[in-house]
């Protein structure tokens, strides 16, 4: 059942603030593991261990571009979340948007799941998603029926 006991206007810069710390502590992380593998990297340079000297380092070099790989999407993801503008109301379902369902609120932004917002649950999707794809547009009033799930929009922000 949804709770109704705060504003929503204040639940979403609420989530949107969580968007923004939950994006900016895995972009620390991925940093952290990166300077780690860059320092291994140079230990292992100083190595003259023949062949398994080579395969370590290639997989270092290996990890450390797929650490710079899932950096840049964090960093497209904070770049979309950059882009929303809070204080704009929807006109309908968008890049933003707070949508509140007869089941669940969701938060049209970028891919991170459940989030626990004020002992609220929502869900933060991107537009691109399958969900998203058929939020967008909508209105209160509107019904999407998603995995055997019909939800019935009662409300933007």
């Amino acid at each position: 059942m949804l709770k109704k006991h705060f504003s929503v206007n204040d639940l979403k810069h609420k989530v949107y603030e969580a968007c923004i710390k939950e994006l900016g502590d895995k972009v620390s992380a991925v940093q952290k593991v990166l300077a780690d593998l860059h320092h291994s990297a140079s230990n292992e340079t100083k190595s003259t261990a023949g062949d398994k000297h080579e395969t370590a380092l290639a997989m270092l070099q290996l990890e450390q571009e797929n650490k710079r790989q899932q950096l840049r999407v964090l960093q497209q993801q904070q770049a979309v979340l950059n882009r929303i503008e809070l204080l704009i109301p929807p006109q309908q379902i968008g890049l933003g948007t707070l949508v509140k369902t007869n089941s669940a609120y969701f938060f049209i932004g970028v891919a991170l799941g459940k989030l626990m917002v004020d002992n609220q649950m929502v869900y933060v999707i991107s537009p691109e998603s399958p969900l998203g794809k058929l939020l967008l547009g909508k209105l209160p009033g509107d019904e999407v029926s998603f995995l055997k799930t019909t939800y019935l929009v009662e409300g933007i922000e």
